[in-house]
């Protein structure tokens, strides 16, 4: 969309506000919008996942209260082609977002422009990563680049836990003191108590760094998790440098139970402000962590371990507690299903799907496919890929080969590799064939993208 047909849809959306479109406010109104989103954290590193070791008591309790998506994942697992997905509901090569470091233009139309049309007061708060140049810290300023929201306390890139700053709208860095997720929080309560009108919803999208490595051990956390302890994945291997050793598993599950103690402080004050039962909270990560299995690092993999995130969502006023949900759930699919949750229809030229009436419970027909993508080398200098994740499979495959087909449920650590077996060709090639079809109707290319420089 250019930028004059990106003035007239939003215009378009402020004056359909006035024609009656916008919530009566003698009415309840719509649904606050909470999106809560760690930096690398891995969808099997939660209790309510079945991670026995890991200490994640008020994911586990969302979990409890809402709606648990067993099979989350991220189409694109790498920073800024997922932070793309999840404001625009767009696959990232179509909107320039394909490779890290690389800005999103700003006549992409995002959730927080959608919902600002609705009336909806909009905040950003931690780490933005949608710019190129220099992105440590990194300022964005007030405009059309801040992409819809109005509240903003962000930098665009730093994992210097205990250095941190960020900026509002002036060029001068704000320094934390002490852990940054902690801050971190702080701005997003003051941003929960700054209404204009008590009847006003929002949108907050809080974006934390942590648990990205480098895997620094919050505050009080110290001797939490004894590295001797901890349990490395079975399918740990060998390999590249920088793998997960048994030290740097124990820090990171350290960081993670740190991000869950913010997001308990953040759902208390929602409940101190009476917002909780009308605020739908989504929680989720823009990617896992390899951390050594396979004998990988980081990300950019269609391992569950790169690809699988947390997926949790509560609503208690539009949803009903303890579902499950097999089916898979990815990140183009985040923005349509929170726009259909708010009664608001997800504009044309979205390619996620919209869940929000499975949701609530009605008999509807959802996607049997997640399909995934990387138009970079990964840290191995693996070339980009394509593939597809279901509930039961998991199939990825490069330009000139098929590369690994698993069967998740009997094998869900990925150790035995299934694409050269005679009695799966047929799947294979339906596989081949999704995916070619996402291609052909996206525009998609193999054409190989490559991670802006920054300064």
């Amino acid at each position: 969309m250019d930028a004059w047909s990106r003035a007239i849809f939003v215009s378009t959306l402020s004056l359909a506000g006035c024609a009656g479109i916008l919530p009566d406010r003698s009415k309840p109104a719509r649904p606050n919008i909470l999106f809560i989103m760690p930096d690398q954290w891995r969808g099997m590193d939660v209790g309510a996942a079945g991670n026995r070791e890991v200490r994640t008591p008020n994911l586990d309790r969302l979990a409890r209260e809402g709606v648990l998506f067993q099979n989350a994942v991220a189409n694109a697992p790498v920073c800024t082609p997922a932070r793309g997905m999840l404001l625009t509901g767009k696959y990232p090569y179509t909107t320039g977002t394909a490779a890290n470091d690389v800005p999103l233009p700003p006549a992409e139309i995002t959730i927080a422009e959608i919902l600002a049309g609705q009336g909806y007061r909009t905040g950003f708060v931690g780490k933005w990563h949608l710019e190129g140049g220099a992105r440590e810290p990194g300022f964005v300023p007030p405009g059309p680049r801040r992409q819809g929201f109005d509240f903003w306390a962000a930098n665009i890139c730093r994992h210097n836990y205990f250095n941190q700053v960020y900026f509002r709208d002036e060029p001068n860095p704000i320094r934390m003191s002490g852990y940054d997720a902690v801050t971190w929080t702080d701005l997003a309560i003051e941003f929960l108590g700054q209404a204009r009108e008590p009847r006003q919803p929002f949108l907050l999208y809080l974006q934390y760094p942590t648990p990205h490595d480098p895997y620094l051990v919050p505050p009080g956390l110290e001797g939490m998790y004894d590295e001797n302890a901890v349990t490395l994945r079975g399918n740990w291997r060998p390999g590249a440098p920088r793998l997960g050793s048994r030290a740097d598993l124990a820090r990171y599950y350290a960081a993670i139970t740190g991000v869950d103690r913010e997001i308990g402080r953040i759902l208390a004050r929602l409940g101190e402000l009476g917002l909780a039962d009308d605020t739908i909270v989504f929680v989720t990560s823009d990617h896992g962590d390899m951390l050594g299995s396979h004998g990988a690092m980081l990300k950019r993999k269609p391992w569950e371990e790169s690809i699988r995130v947390p997926g949790v969502l509560r609503w208690p006023a539009g949803l009903a507690a303890g579902r499950i949900v097999r089916a898979p759930f990815s990140h183009v699919d985040v923005v349509p299903t929170l726009l259909g949750l708010a009664g608001v229809a997800p504009p044309r030229g979205m390619h996620g799907f919209d869940h929000s009436d499975s949701l609530r419970g009605r008999q509807v027909a959802v996607p049997e496919l997640a399909h995934l993508m990387i138009h970079t080398k990964s840290e191995e200098k693996l070339p980009p890929w394509r593939g597809v994740r279901s509930a039961k499979y998991k199939y990825a495959r490069f330009e000139d080969r098929p590369w690994l087909l698993h069967d998740l449920e009997v094998d869900p650590l990925e150790l035995h590799n299934l694409v050269d077996d005679p009695a799966h060709r047929a799947l294979i090639a339906r596989f081949d064939a999704a995916i070619q079809r996402r291609m052909v109707d996206t525009a998609d290319s193999w054409q190989e993208q490559h991670d802006a420089p920054y300064r």
